[in-house]
């Protein structure tokens, strides 16, 4: 893997907002330019892949069909392929060169949940082992932020200990048809996870948006009343927080509804609603992040009356093109 010269993630719905994660952690820590493919699409394009690329396809059950006529694309064309897979001994990681199981273990239901948070965990210990083979974090950086990774199963039960603040605002949102999620940087994935999970579960019309893209349209969308759900990211170099609370206070000004999602200690200004997170480190976040999401989903589908485990017209595993 020294040799690799780029990464191309495969992946289709839930696995492929993981894939999005897994591009800002591999390119920050290992200096290894990655693209994000829809599984679906990327044979129809005639992608660029060699000897010299490895491409990484992401799926909970390891039989979507769409993602394994990808990967029989890709070694045909020479790449090397590594599932990201939490199925044992299913068709695509028997056919990929290498696989890193996600040991979830059996997720029932149709809509995916603690797959996504192990597909990026995931992803980053793909991301930590690249960049200790090709050197571009040292051994201390790379064992200082396995440490920290550590954290994050005791930081998960800390948000569900404490989330009954949101199960209780549900009801205020349980009738809304249009819900609008915003996030910046690696929280924008998240957004569009938080939308998707609210379609899937609720069957609400959801979106999700990159914070800094609102002006160039979205922020039409936005009336007296609308539902917002704001990811706000943990402070870093690029200051992305302050943009995204210059964002919060454009829907806010134009009369949105508004929920944050904010680690803890973070100044928020205009929002009616603030979810504490734990504070990580802003690779980490998108863990902590979405599990408000996760639950906010699925309270809005009880209070319909929908069935959460069973959503209509979906199907665990899709096995046909």
């Amino acid at each position: 893997i020294k040799k690799i010269k780029r990464i191309s993630v495969i992946a289709c719905g839930t696995a492929y907002h993981a894939g999005m994660v897994a591009k800002y952690a591999i390119e920050k820590w290992a200096k290894v330019p990655v693209d994000v493919e829809i599984a679906s699409e990327y044979r129809y394009r005639d992608p660029i892949v060699d000897k010299d690329s490895l491409v990484i396809a992401i799926s909970q059950s390891g039989e979507t069909m769409d993602l394994l006529m990808a990967v029989r694309h890709a070694k045909a064309a020479g790449a090397r392929v590594l599932a990201v897979c939490n199925t044992n001994s299913s068709t695509i990681p028997r056919e990929s060169d290498a696989v890193l199981y996600t040991h979830a273990g059996p997720e029932i239901a149709v809509a995916s949940t603690k797959a996504f948070l192990t597909q990026i965990v995931a992803v980053y210990l793909i991301g930590l082992k690249l960049a200790q083979v090709r050197g571009t974090l040292t051994d201390a950086q790379v064992k200082s932020l396995y440490t920290e990774m550590l954290e994050l199963p005791g930081q998960v039960e800390q948000i569900l200990e404490t989330i009954e603040p949101l199960r209780e605002l549900t009801r205020k949102f349980a009738k809304d048809n249009t819900v609008l999620f915003l996030g910046r940087g690696i929280e924008y994935p998240v957004a569009l996870e938080g939308a998707l999970k609210l379609k899937e579960l609720a069957y609400i019309h959801a979106e999700g948006f990159a914070g800094g893209e609102l002006k160039h349209g979205p922020i039409a969308l936005i009336e007296e009343g609308t539902a917002v759900i704001a990811i706000l990211p943990t402070k870093d170099e690029h200051a992305l927080d302050e943009k995204m609370l210059s964002n919060i206070q454009e829907v806010k000004a134009r009369g949105a509804r508004l929920i944050v999602i904010a680690p803890e200690g973070a100044e928020v200004i205009g929002a009616e609603h603030i979810i504490r997170i734990p504070v990580a480190s802003p690779l980490f976040q998108p863990v902590l992040a979405t599990v408000p999401l996760q639950v906010f989903a699925y309270e809005i589908a009880v209070a319909r009356g929908n069935d959460v485990d069973q959503p209509r017209n979906l199907a665990k595993s899709v096995t046909v093109e």
